[in-house]
């Protein structure tokens, strides 16, 4: 793929999902698919500033044409949007079978003039409701720029992984973890739980060439 998103690496793994995270979507917002005319939307979603959103755009063409165009509508049939009353995509997420074997959860991401509204939560537990009980133990990649998401992550039963490597990234998480502490809310850094991820997991990821989470 062309340029990688330039923050330090942190990743996570859900053995069993915490239903006492679970929250409805607040009035005014509902989930609904990407539609293959919002694809642009979507490429722009993770980025609240537009430069840098051009600026990472051909890294975004990559990623899909790399992960998701080969799976044919799989993408459109997976990927969700928050939208308000106007229809307008608000925020986003979903659940991927990476390399047709590990469940991923990917691009979680709400616009920040919608944070703190409940959103996100909702969305989450969206995505996790549609989950079985044998796709577990599952993943996802986040960086320390997102600590709002680590929380609720967290929430949901989500532990930062402590191993060196996972697949052919570095696993960041002591270099991340002052800078976590430092903008989080006390309780919330003292409440993140660790673990290692299972050896055949890691060995799997291992022989990937293509960074599909």
């Amino acid at each position: 793929m062309s340029e990688q998103l330039q923050e330090p690496n942190i990743f996570m793994l859900c053995g069993k999902v915490n239903t006492a995270a679970f929250q409805d979507m607040p009035d005014g917002f509902r989930v609904r698919l990407c539609r293959l005319d919002e694809l642009h939307i979507w490429k722009r979603m993770p980025f609240d500033d537009e430069e840098i959103a051009k600026q990472y755009l051909g890294f975004m063409d990559d990623y899909f044409e790399t992960v998701y165009a080969p799976k044919g509508n799989k993408f459109f049939e997976k990927c969700l949007f928050v939208v308000d009353k106007d229809d307008t995509p608000v925020g986003t997420c979903f659940s991927w079978k990476s390399y047709d074997k590990i469940t991923t959860i990917g691009w979680y991401k709400v616009k920040k003039q919608h944070e703190g509204k409940g959103i996100g939560r909702a969305l989450l537990t969206e995505v996790m409701r549609s989950i079985s009980i044998s796709d577990y133990p599952m993943l996802l990649h986040t960086q320390p720029s997102s600590d709002r998401a680590i929380k609720l992550y967290s929430d949901f039963g989500f532990k930062l992984l402590t191993d060196d490597t996972v697949g052919q990234r570095v696993n960041n998480i002591i270099e991340c973890l002052p800078l976590l502490k430092a903008v989080m809310p006390e309780n919330d850094f003292n409440n993140l739980k660790f673990t290692t991820a299972p050896k055949e997991l890691l060995d799997f990821l291992s022989v990937q060439n293509v960074d599909e989470f």
